[in-house]
């Protein structure tokens, strides 16, 4: 037996139904896995050491059972902490996502999906009429790269402008977007919806200028960036959109959009009862 059979077996079933909770660790032990900073290790170390006792396991397999549910713990936090952090609206992922229900060509959406583009720090512009899939697919791309180890930050134009005001008065933008820059991937959803105000301008401005060739930037878009000066001074538009497209992939969706498509087919509620 493989030591994850017999960490699934001992751990993650847990004992049968109707036989005797394994004894509690000795308050020693318990206070040297606490000292070690080990918690998943002292979560499952009773049922471990009973089950290993009991089958008569090696003792080598016993330390690498219990740490290899301390590893698999550890994985499953920091998955948890990146996501949080990442603060995706809705929390989509592949998973709810139908490949065919979008307008963009299948092998870009397979290219897009492999995340080589972000590991190359390109960027990626999804632009097209409302409700075409483009937040769906940043927010699963995203998705994919938190559980791939990366980290993510997601913003909207009103966050940036937010953030520049926020830090103007103690002159600390730049150490602020550097901070939004320990990401690997910024994301910025849902531009040319809204008029761009003056410190949103410069907040997509500063963070593109700082993210160039050292982080990808990912922007949702209802416009195409070459008619970005239709929302922002134009020599401002001109130098964002010089430093997101020099290493960028565009991507245009088209088509109706699919929650007015699923409204009208009485798909976006379940029936009153």
């Amino acid at each position: 037996m493989t030591a994850a059979t017999r960490s699934a077996s001992a751990v993650a079933v847990g004992p049968a139904v109707g036989t005797p909770a394994a004894p509690a660790l000795p308050d020693d032990l318990e206070t040297l896995l606490r000292r070690l900073r080990l918690p998943h290790v002292r979560r499952h170390a009773a049922d471990v050491l009973a089950t290993a006792k009991a089958q008569r396991w090696d003792p080598a397999e016993v330390l690498r059972v219990l740490l290899g549910e301390e590893v698999a713990g550890r994985d499953r936090s920091a998955l948890a902490t990146r996501r949080a952090a990442a603060a995706f609206p809705t929390g989509k992922t592949f998973d709810a996502w139908t490949p065919e229900a979008s307008s963009i060509p299948a092998p870009t959406q397979q290219a897009l999906r492999t995340l080589e583009w972000l590991h190359r720090r390109e960027n990626l512009v999804i632009c097209g009429p409302s409700g075409t899939g483009k937040t769906f697919l940043l927010e699963a791309l995203g998705s994919s790269a938190v559980e791939q180890g990366l980290k993510v930050a997601w913003f909207t134009l009103e966050d940036l402008g937010l953030l520049v005001r926020r830090h103007r008065a103690d002159d600390t933008v730049t150490k602020a977007i550097a901070r939004v820059l320990r990401a690997d991937l910024v994301v910025i959803d849902d531009i040319g919806l809204l008029p761009v105000a003056t410190d949103a301008a410069e907040g997509l401005y500063r963070l593109v200028d700082a993210a160039y060739e050292k982080r990808s930037v990912a922007v949702s878009s209802n416009l195409h960036p070459a008619a970005f000066d239709e929302l922002m001074p134009k020599t401002l538009a001109t130098a964002t959109v010089d430093r997101l497209l020099h290493h960028a992939h565009v991507c245009q969706t088209s088509g109706d959009s699919v929650r007015l498509s699923q409204a009208l087919a009485g798909q976006g509620v379940r029936p009153l009862t």
